[in-house]
């Protein structure tokens, strides 16, 4: 039974339950709730960049201010006349604007965003309001107030905040239903974008984090919903088998930083030797590297795999009229900036006012004193005539006066001493009023021209407080981590190649390769299916299994040669192709589809290699010819769904390998990207060369380090690089030293003997430093000579390098250069030289490189070559 739609009740149960309909107080009640949780704590307010707590600590310490440190204990119990919540987050909450190091002057152990340590007890630090803070922040004229929680006091609604500080500062929250999540800013960007947005100009201002690091905003979204801002850690090589991070992502600690390192280590992700963590005002973590592993790969295992890279998505939630409003950064900055014309606006003309009135009121004193109307009032005996002879004795003087005189007016002029009276200066009370007229004027002027008096306000704020705020998070944009690529391999692949089973656990079975348990796995059986499957202890693809490997997304360079007999007795065909993008765990006929076909031929080339196979057929009928070789370089690489030519119609014994391959692809052409310092296939930056399996890339530095190294995409590169191009082994390396032991500049020219190795090519000195390199044939140099007292100065010699000193070993001294003083060595055009033409064996004949759609319906049934 249901009484008043409210309560139900159950006769027959025992005991009796009552259940009470909630709808209506969760309605009410959860909205008011959530609405205090993003008006009163959660969010901040576009109006003054700050949440309600942050406002009432710096109404708070404006209270206290003397000039001195307070204790923070001290502050935050003055807080809670404003705050009425507990002193713990009072506090968390002020060492959280202490740390931001822009409006608070701290003292004492205030934390470190570095390390993640916390701040000491708040009786312990102390706290003043920064110069800054006190420029920018206060102004109760200025003003609007409101009572506080308990009505005893007043506190500002919002602070007169001349300046974007919320794009400053930054800031996060999470209230009920929504977030918010601003990212700090680059103080001295910020200033700048705000001149140009009074100057109607358009701007763009991307975030800049106190931990430094680097960081791709190329999805900034203007700090909107759906943006990303990709954060990595600085990683330098300090030596071949130990990395250094010197500045960490924001949003990390080293300590977390570290953790992540350690369980990548731990998952077999990466492998490291161990982990020093030296930071103390700089973040200084070593990781140190086992022998023999790649520190490049590893630095790009790092960002893959741990903390040292991270993803931030922004959201600008801001609180407008007790709305929550999103906005973007670029829109926040344009409202900050016109909000702070407002105010100074305001504060122009409260001081306007405020001199008209010192200006009328010093008139009215010099008119009082210098007509002697002071001596009107000494026969009235009332007050009324006092008053009324004051003002009968000024109105023949008021005419240049901008306001009628008041009743307050006359009161103020009874008030003065008769020692004031007695020692009045006309001279200086005109000087005065001339002074007021003057600053009445120069801010009438500021009225005027609002606009340029608001830039130079900025202007003036970038000179006094933007020293040392420079920008410390690099913009640059980021290629993306291969993880299979940069992973290290420390699993084992085995296969059955009978049974048809693939894992890591199967191993009394044949070994494959290392993998890692996030790589694919790609698997060729003998009745032509492929299949690329994820890594596992044991999965089962198909028996007779004739190639595994790890597989490796959109590689063109890997060919596959097959042939293949289409059903139990059908032609033999032949094909050539590369597999760039599959479906995972789905099966591919790479045959014609006919049932009972089978695989003969089979061979996987990483370079592209073509090989002559021997075809050989069973004697039946009036065969005349049994035998024949077929060059794989005289078939075309099409589609994986490609049909193949026709090899014959008779039956084939078997096919055999005569002569292994050359690459049938062409040079593969490599450039240089200099805003994310890497290498690249796509066209996107200087072009390097042509490369070959062989070739390698000579690169040298500015400390004199050189050596050759296999271009991969996946390379770093230090910034203190100065050569990098693709090496001749014949071609000489010309370099112009200055020997510190010595003192002297020294020529040396060597060609390098060991591939791949890493060699100093000038004396291991704090002193001796690379004036010069040179990889051209013939370099010549000009020498620069000192100006030596009482010398006149030596005319430039020009030096031939080639002739000055013969090719030596790399650890040569070399000869010297001359015994003069030397202010500079310069690099000049060299002589003309025809280098020699590099000739390689797969220069004679290239076969061109064609794609065939993947589409499972493209069967290549009309363009088939008879062979036989």
């Amino acid at each position: 039974m249901i009484e008043n739609g409210d309560d139900l009740i159950n006769e027959q149960d025992e005991p009796q339950e009552t259940i009470t309909r909630v709808t209506g107080m969760y309605k009410d009640w959860f909205l008011d709730y959530a609405s205090y949780v993003i008006l009163e704590r959660a969010v901040p307010a576009i109006e003054d960049g700050f949440k309600p707590v942050q406002r009432r600590i710096m109404h708070s310490m404006k209270d206290l201010d003397d000039g001195r440190y307070n204790k923070v204990a001290n502050i935050v119990g003055h807080t809670m006349q404003y705050h009425p919540h507990g002193d713990a987050s009072i506090a968390d909450a002020m060492v959280q604007i202490g740390q931001k190091d822009l409006l608070i002057d701290t003292q004492g152990n205030w934390g470190n965003i570095l390390t993640g340590d916390r701040a000491a007890a708040s009786r312990y630090i102390e706290a003043r309001i920064s110069k800054f803070g006190l420029d920018v922040v206060y102004n109760p004229k200025i003003t609007e107030w409101q009572a506080s929680y308990d009505g005893r006091r007043k506190e500002p609604i919002n602070l007169p905040v001349m300046f974007p500080l919320l794009l400053a500062q930054g800031g996060e929250g999470i209230a009920v239903g929504l977030s918010t999540k601003i990212l700090p800013h680059n103080f001295i960007e910020l200033i700048d974008a705000s001149i140009k947005q009074l100057q109607g100009k358009r701007f763009t201002i991307l975030p800049d984090f106190p931990t430094g690091g680097v960081a791709d905003f190329s999805n900034y979204n203007d700090g909107l919903r759906g943006g990303k801002v990709r954060v990595r850690a600085r990683i330098s090589q300090l030596d071949k088998n130990t990395l250094v991070i010197t500045e960490i992502p924001f949003g990390t600690t080293t300590s977390s930083l570290i953790d992540s390192i350690l369980k990548a280590n731990d998952k077999g992700k990466i492998k490291i030797k161990k982990i020093e963590d030296n930071t103390a005002a700089e973040v200084e973590i070593l990781v140190h590297l086992p022998t023999g592993l790649s520190p490049d790969k590893t630095i790009d295992a790092l960002y893959a795999f741990t903390s040292c890279e991270s993803s931030i998505s922004p959201l600008g939630c801001v609180i407008e009229d007790n709305k929550p409003l999103f906005i973007g950064v670029t829109e926040m900055l344009r409202r900050s900036t016109d909000n702070t014309v407002q105010l100074l606006k305001q504060d122009l003309e409260i001081k306007l006012g405020e001199f008209e009135e010192q200006w009328h009121f010093a008139s009215l004193e010099r008119i009082f004193i210098e007509n002697r109307i002071y001596r009107d009032i000494e026969e009235e005996e009332t007050w009324k005539g006092v008053i009324s002879a004051i003002d009968k004795g000024l109105k023949p003087h008021i005419k240049h006066l901008k306001r009628a005189v008041t009743e307050d007016d006359i009161v103020r002029l009874t008030e003065i001493r008769i020692k004031r009276i007695s020692k009045f200066d006309i001279d200086k009370a005109q000087q005065k009023i001339e002074a007021l007229e003057e600053q009445i004027a120069e801010i009438k002027h500021h009225l005027a021209h609002l606009t340029d008096y608001a830039i130079a306000y900025f202007t003036r704020l970038k000179k006094e407080y933007g020293e040392g705020r420079e920008r410390k998070t690099e913009i640059r944009v980021f290629d993306d981590v291969d993880a299979t690529k940069v992973v290290i391999r420390n699993t084992k692949l085995y296969v059955n190649r009978a049974e048809g089973f693939i894992g890591t656990s199967l191993r009394r079975d044949e070994y494959v390769c290392d993998c890692s348990d996030i790589d694919d796995i790609i698997v060729f059986t003998k009745q032509g299916v492929m299949m690329v499957t994820k890594v596992d202890s044991k999965t089962f693809i198909g028996k007779d299994i004739i190639h595994v490997a790890v597989f490796k997304k959109k590689d063109k360079r890997t060919i596959y040669n097959m042939i293949y007999r289409d059903g139990k007795s059908g032609p033999s065909y032949i094909k050539r192709f590369a597999v760039t993008s599959v479906t995972r765990d789905r099966e591919y006929d790479l045959t014609n589809g006919t049932k009972g076909s089978t695989c003969l031929y089979f061979s996987a080339n990483p370079n592209g290699e073509a090989e002559v196979v021997t075809v050989l057929l069973r004697q039946a009928g009036s065969i005349k010819k049994l035998k024949w070789d077929i060059d794989f370089a005289d078939i075309l690489i099409k589609g994986r769904v490609s049909k193949g030519n026709l090899v014959t119609k008779y039956p084939v014994k078997r096919v055999e390998l005569k002569e292994k391959g050359v690459s049938t692809l062409k040079p593969r052409k490599i450039w240089f990207d200099d805003t994310v310092q890497r290498l690249n296939v796509d066209g996107r930056g200087e072009l390097i060369g042509e490369f070959r399996g062989e070739d390698k890339l000579l690169i040298i530095t500015q400390s004199g380090m050189v050596k050759t190294v296999t271009p991969e995409v996946t390379m770093h590169f230090d910034d203190n690089m100065i050569v990098m191009e693709k090496w001749q082994p014949k071609k000489p390396i010309s370099v112009v030293y200055y020997n510190g032991e010595k003192e002297l500049y020294y020529v040396k020219r060597f060609v390098i003997e060991q591939e791949g190795k890493e060699e100093m090519f000038i004396p291991d000195d704090p002193k001796s430093q690379l004036e010069i390199v040179s990889t051209d044939w013939r370099p010549m140099a000009e020498v620069v000579f000192a100006k030596e007292r009482g010398k006149d100065r030596k005319d430039n010699l020009e030096v031939n390098l080639e002739e000055f000193i013969a090719i030596k070993g790399i650890g040569a001294l070399g000869n010297q250069l001359t015994k003069d003083k030397v202010n500079q060595v310069n690099l000049m055009e060299p002589l003309p030289f025809e280098a020699p033409q590099e000739v390689h064996a797969d220069d004679i004949e290239v076969v061109d490189e064609t794609e065939v759609s993947d589409s499972e319906n493209s069967k290549d049934d009309e363009t088939q070559t008879k062979l036989f």
